[in-house]
């Protein structure tokens, strides 16, 4: 039995994610569509189980996971055997680690990879080819721990009641409250869990704490049913008004096009309360199309519409994989557009073509029936070619992307730096001292201190040759909090130097306006102070980053040690110095090295006609 306008939640929950990698920039909530997903399927798949068992008094395990393999898997192995040998398109840090992705992917252990790996849709670096798979991960084991505790609330219903009725009324009680439980014990460790994070990712990707939109799913799944429903809600089905269904899922979709607009990925309130009302508004989406399946008998669904349904899934797979590698050729307009095309034509093939082949249903192409036997040796050699292609591009990936590794390296010789550096500040402060017993007075030793963060790590060979007597401090992931505490250390031990640059802002927290006052106030008479502007092309207006910059260029008036060097202008007037990256880093590209110390440079020549603090 297929629900009517079940489609329209598929096609919500593909759009969403769509349109959130698409133009993140714009739509920073859109990941929601995940949510919609997930309660979607738990809602789809719990209802199933509810009539299996109203149906044989018995829920088959084995044909659970046998369907689901076969949903799922064929799909997936095809986007990844179709998207390796497409890497040859772009630049080979694309394909770092390619072979731990795919294993990823395959073994349905993507989420907690990225989690290991520090991946994210919003990374830093080189995004994962198949980053995408983790909600794979989430809902494989959600359908095996729930098939199984399934099978065995089957089991435990039909041997504590006397008849087939009394049998499922025990299964519907015992699998809601199960699903209640579980909902409320994910969510409220996503809820606690996301608490004092900057980097919200592991709680996003976990299989603990996001599968509460699938056992909500599965909370609705059980009431409202498919074919068995409870009577309460079967009187609601036959009574309800044709347009207050549709007024439901009108403003249920509204809803989550406002929250797709507004949520924001690195924000705690996402995760303590958007996530929970993304899903909850699926849900009511779910329900309302359900009521209006029931007052719409004699009005079937549009084929596009279907259609887009069907295919929902595998466009999903194709299309980040293929939008990271379109997106590195051309412009982005271009890349969605054909991203979206090339995604509806091989989900279209796989949907109405390998997938009922693999399971063994006969397919109807132009009025020709095709079965597995006709497709077997076109398929076979196909499937080894693309093997063979893979294997290769799996063998010639790099372990470490040209970026990472530049900052590791960087990261190693900073630590050596510090440690000679240190040295020579000990002895430095074991000369003569007073009377008293107290040391003589320390002078502030004249050159630059440059405080920074992974963009300044990553250039920081370059700028220790070409920013004359400077010392560089920089790590990645830093923000002003933690630059405060560098400089506060650096002048306790006597290394803080008279001209101070702070290289941080891409990572601005909400509290930027009191962590720079801070280290305002923390600077020690007798420096000066420059600001580096932030950088990050894909940065809007309302993002702390741009804020910070705004802020940053009240200082000058107010302090007049304070002076600025307009990273955020300069690297926008050379996007080339990007091209292929994060729009943030530059690391190992010269003419990035360049630019950076030119304005820094250029800075401090203006700071010195100025007086210290």
């Amino acid at each position: 039995m297929r629900i009517k306008w079940f489609s329209l939640v598929r096609i919500t929950g593909v759009l969403l994610v769509l349109t959130y990698h698409f133009f993140q920039a714009k739509f920073t909530g859109g990941f929601i569509g995940v949510d919609v997903f997930f309660t979607f399927s738990g809602f789809l798949i719990t209802a199933l189980m509810v009539d299996e068992f109203a149906e044989s008094n018995q829920f088959r395990l084995l044909a659970f996971y046998g369907r689901r393999f076969y949903r799922i898997v064929p799909p997936l192995f095809l986007a990844v055997i179709l998207v390796l040998p497409m890497t040859v398109l772009v630049d080979h840090d694309f394909v770092t680690n390619i072979g731990w992705q795919v294993a990823a992917a395959l073994g349905f252990t993507t989420n907690y990879f990225e989690i290991a790996t520090g991946g994210s849709y919003e990374t830093k670096f080189i995004p994962h080819l198949f980053v995408h798979t983790w909600s794979l991960a989430v809902e494989m084991h959600f359908y095996l721990l729930w098939g199984l505790t399934a099978s065995l609330v089957a089991k435990m219903s039909r041997y504590r009641s006397a008849s087939a009725d009394e049998a499922l009324v025990q299964f519907r009680k015992l699998l809601i409250t199960l699903a209640t439980l579980l909902a409320t014990g994910s969510f409220l460790a996503m809820n606690l869990g996301a608490v004092g994070l900057t980097d919200f990712s592991p709680v996003y990707f976990s299989s603990v704490t996001h599968s509460f939109p699938f056992f909500i799913g599965c909370v609705l799944g059980i009431l409202s049913g498919i074919r068995y429903q409870l009577t309460a809600f079967k009187w609601v089905s036959q009574h309800c008004p044709r347009n207050v269904a549709i007024g439901l899922m009108i403003l249920s979709f509204s809803g989550l096009v406002i929250l797709g607009d507004r949520l924001k990925f690195d924000r705690l309130q996402t995760y303590q309360q958007g996530l929970l009302a993304a899903t909850l508004l699926a849900a009511c989406m779910i329900y309302g199309a359900r009521l209006l399946h029931d007052q719409t008998p004699t009005i079937s669904e549009p084929r596009w519409m279907t259609f887009l349904a069907d295919i929902s899934y595998s466009v999903y797979l194709f299309h980040w994989p293929l939008y990271v590698i379109f997106s590195h050729r051309m412009s982005n307009w271009v890349a969605a557009i054909l991203t979206t095309g090339v995604s509806i034509g091989l989900s279209a093939l796989s949907y109405y073509v390998l997938e009922p082949v693999i399971a063994g249903k006969p397919v109807h192409i132009f009025q020709c029936n095709v079965n597995w036997k006709k497709l077997r040796l076109p398929t076979m050699v196909a499937i080894v070619l693309l093997g063979v292609n893979g294997e290769s591009v799996v063998k010639a990936a790099p372990p470490v992307s040209t970026l990472e590794q530049n900052l590791w390296i960087s990261g190693i010789r900073q630590d050596v730096n510090l440690i000679q550096s240190t040295h020579t500040a000990i002895l430095a402060n074991t000369g003569p001292v007073t009377t008293a017993g107290e040391k003589t007075k320390v002078h502030v030793p004249t050159g630059v201190s440059i405080i920074g963060d992974s963009v300044t790590l990553g250039t920081r060979d370059y700028l220790g040759q070409h920013v004359a007597n400077s010392t560089i401090d920089a790590e990645g992931d830093r923000t002003m909090n933690l630059a405060d505490q560098v400089l506060i250390a650096q002048q306790r031990n006597h290394r803080l130097r008279q001209d101070v640059v702070i290289c941080i802002g891409t990572n601005a927290l909400d509290g930027y306006r009191v962590q720079i006052m801070k280290l305002i106030d923390a600077l020690a008479p007798g420096h000066r102070l420059i600001f580096m502007t932030p950088y990050n092309a894909q940065a809007q207006s309302d993002w702390n980053s741009s804020k910070l910059a705004v802020f940053e260029w009240t200082l000058p008036a107010k302090y007049k040690y304070v002076t600025i060097a307009d990273w955020e202008k300069v690297a926008g007037q050379h996007p080339a110095v990007f091209a292929g990256t994060d729009g943030v880093h530059f690391g190992g590209v010269h003419a990035g090295d360049v630019l950076y110390a030119q304005v820094i440079n250029q800075a401090l020549k203006v700071a010195r006609t100025k007086p210290c603090k």
